[in-house]
């Protein structure tokens, strides 16, 4: 197999917005007339949050270029596969659970550690697939042409998860989960009147890891550099 290429596009998920929406969800009406309590307010946007399930926080669109080769009675066949697909970055917020935020009442702040990202697809755009070589002779003697792209289906998904992993997406997809984390416990606590800080790092990080919504660039930036390095 010759040496994968990668094209990555990435996009932020209209999902990172979700702290509003579940503000809403929350019946802060009755929440807040019942006092100003912030482990109440937390415990409610919690249970508010596990009810969502999984939360979509990030996309990126990448591009597999592989190429498969077979030799066979001296003849030698090659398929190049170029397969674009797009992965999504969830969380799985039922995985989310009480012992997960702590709340210190002497410093006004609420600390979450959240359950590792996870990666679904990668959702193949089949109409963008291009194909270039064949089988040549050795596909009428056997069964070359149908071994070729199979091989290039598998190494071309696993291509796609691979770039998936990489630095750059994950550490995007990690500051949105962060972002939007933040806003849904955040926003309750400052409509109850209560200044507090929230921190949400992910579990293994030190608790006095800064959160990365105070060390995180623009996105823009990010893939700014991203394109200069690889001009």
């Amino acid at each position: 197999m010759k040496g994968l290429l990668r094209l990555p596009l990435f996009a932020a998920l209209g999902g990172i917005l979700v702290g509003a929406l579940l503000v809403a969800g929350l019946r802060l009406g009755g929440l807040l007339g019942s006092g100003r309590d912030p482990e109440t307010i937390a415990a409610a946007s919690l249970q508010s949050m596990r009810e969502q399930a999984r939360l979509a926080v990030f996309s990126a669109r990448s591009v597999a270029v592989v190429t498969a080769s077979q030799t066979r009675f001296g003849l030698r066949a090659e398929k190049t596969l170029i397969m674009p697909g797009t992965v999504r970055y969830e969380l799985d917020l039922a995985k989310l659970q009480p012992e997960d935020l702590e709340w210190n009442a002497a410093t006004n702040r609420l600390d979450i550690a959240l359950p590792p990202i996870e990666i679904a697809g990668p959702e193949i755009d089949l109409g963008a697939i291009r194909e270039y070589g064949g089988g040549g002779v050795l596909s009428v003697l056997t069964d070359a042409e149908r071994r070729l792209d199979a091989a290039n289906r598998a190494r071309g998904q696993a291509e796609l998860i691979r770039q998936a992993r990489e630095s750059v997406p994950m550490a995007l997809a990690r500051d949105a989960a962060i972002r939007a984390v933040e806003r849904s416990f955040a926003m309750p606590l400052r409509a109850a009147g209560i200044d507090a800080k929230v921190a949400v790092r992910f579990r293994g990080e030190p608790e006095g890891e800064p959160s990365r919504m105070d060390r995180s660039r623009r996105m823009e930036d990010v893939l700014k550099e991203r394109g200069a390095k690889t001009s």
